[in-house]
């Protein structure tokens, strides 16, 4: 067991400067990451009486700041750092989580408020993120790049939520439950500044500057935006789901945190396995496992709608997540290397536009569940609105298994850069 150990750290340092920097960056910065995701909503909903609406207009005003900062941060690259704007979205989310602890009153107004700050965050976080992973990495190790971050990032969820949770319940009454919330903001925003210094220990160059907006795209970039809509469907409330699930049937951030770092041992396993041994022909694969996962546990949860549901629904997802996203975002950074050289574009002009596509699901699944919420029930919403989006996204199988396919027929139009050999093998593997 040692010597493996040894040989997988040894594997990790062969890897450029870079890489190890931006995977550390997000390691560090993956400490704070499930705090922003699950325990803000579990902040609200005890703070309004547990109103899941506001939770999800949380979430979509969140949604509505990352693109409008994926525009601000193509025109600042050209003025700033790309260090200095990845740094920038870390620290803005604990700021935002300073604005929302410091409201007397959690109305639609401040908590739209913090959402769009926390939105920013996220924006100019994923973008600069996401333009660092595709210029750092290329097809052969975006795999173990992903599986990587994927390791470190379940760990942590194992780690972070149950103690957080516990630490809020050790508490006795509501007034030392919110000091509890103010106590690991403050230790958040520490935690985003220390990822700050990492990224500097980079050398990271800002993207080209070239024209970023463009409407008009090649035809395949048409049909990874409409895997982009599939994906951000789920996104639209799921990454608040659990903690609205769970508050409901359980009552406390102590079950809360339990119950999300249950699966999260198996899924770094899996994860980190399926990084550094599954080739590019496997994506497609692991990407329907994920997606299957992801609609059964919605099913029974739809189903059963119980405290057994409930953690059934979370252990599936806990590792339905990174399955899909271990698949994904390579298929999507292959895809940007094909077009970009076919139109001859800057590759952060697709990051952006991604965004847009990912926006059109997120706004429509959130937008679903309220509708569902406003003219049906809440719990009507959180039975059913999960199910029609795990069903609606086993569509994302047939679009990627396509994406794969007209990619390969475009390989003599792009530079020969890319690794011919490597896209070959991943659109036989998948079509």
């Amino acid at each position: 067991m040692l010597n493996k150990l040894k040989i997988e750290i040894g594997h990790f340092k062969k890897q450029p400067h870079n890489f190890r920097i931006l995977i550390l960056t997000n390691l560090v910065y993956a400490l704070v990451l499930p705090v922003i995701d699950t325990f803000v909503a579990a902040y609200i909903m005890r703070n309004t009486h547990g109103d899941i609406t506001k939770v999800v207009i949380y979430q979509l005003t969140i949604y509505t700041g990352i693109p409008l900062t994926f525009l601000l941060n193509g025109w600042l690259l050209k003025h700033f750092d790309i260090r200095k704007l990845y740094s920038a979205g870390m620290m803005l989310s604990g700021i935002s989580m300073i604005v929302m602890m410091s409201l007397k009153e959690l109305d639609i107004v401040g908590i739209g408020f913090a959402g769009i700050i926390m939105g920013l965050s996220f924006g100019f976080y994923w973008a600069n993120r996401d333009y660092l992973a595709l210029a750092i990495t290329n097809d052969n190790n975006r795999n173990y790049y992903y599986g990587m971050e994927t390791l470190f990032y379940t760990i942590i969820s194992v780690l972070i939520p149950i103690t957080i949770g516990l630490f809020i319940d050790s508490q006795a009454g509501d007034s030392q439950k919110h000091t509890a919330y103010i106590i690991i903001t403050g230790v958040v925003f520490l935690i985003t500044v220390a990822a700050s210094v990492v990224c500097f220990r980079g050398t990271f160059k800002n993207p080209e500057q070239k024209r970023y907006i463009f409407f008009k795209f090649h035809p395949l970039w048409y049909k990874l935006l409409s895997l982009a809509a599939l994906k951000g469907l789920a996104q639209g409330f799921l990454v608040t789901a659990p903690a609205m699930l769970i508050l409901r049937f359980f009552g406390n951030e102590g079950a809360l945190g339990s119950a999300t770092s249950i699966g999260a041992v198996i899924a770094a396993i899996i994860m980190y396995v399926l990084g550094r041994l599954s080739k590019p022909s496997d994506r497609i694969k692991i990407f329907a496992a994920g997606l299957a996962l992801f609609a059964i546990g919605a099913a029974i949860n739809g189903v059963l709608f119980s405290q057994v549901g409930v953690v059934i629904f979370i252990l599936l997802l806990l590792i339905a997540k990174p399955l899909m996203d271990l698949a994904y975002f390579p298929i999507q950074f292959q895809v940007i290397d094909i077009v970009s050289k076919i139109e001859k574009r800057s590759e952060f002009s697709y990051i952006l536009n991604h965004e847009a596509g990912l926006y059109v699901g997120r706004f429509s699944g959130a937008a679903t569940f309220l509708l569902m919420a406003h003219y049906g029930s809440a719990e009507i919403a959180l039975r059913y609105a999960v199910i029609i989006i795990g069903v609606l996204q086993l569509c994302s199988i047939f679009v990627a298994k396509r994406i794969i396919a007209q990619g390969k027929l475009l390989l003599p139009q792009t530079d020969t850069n890319i690794d011919m050999k490597v896209l070959h093998v991943v659109a036989e593997g998948a079509v």
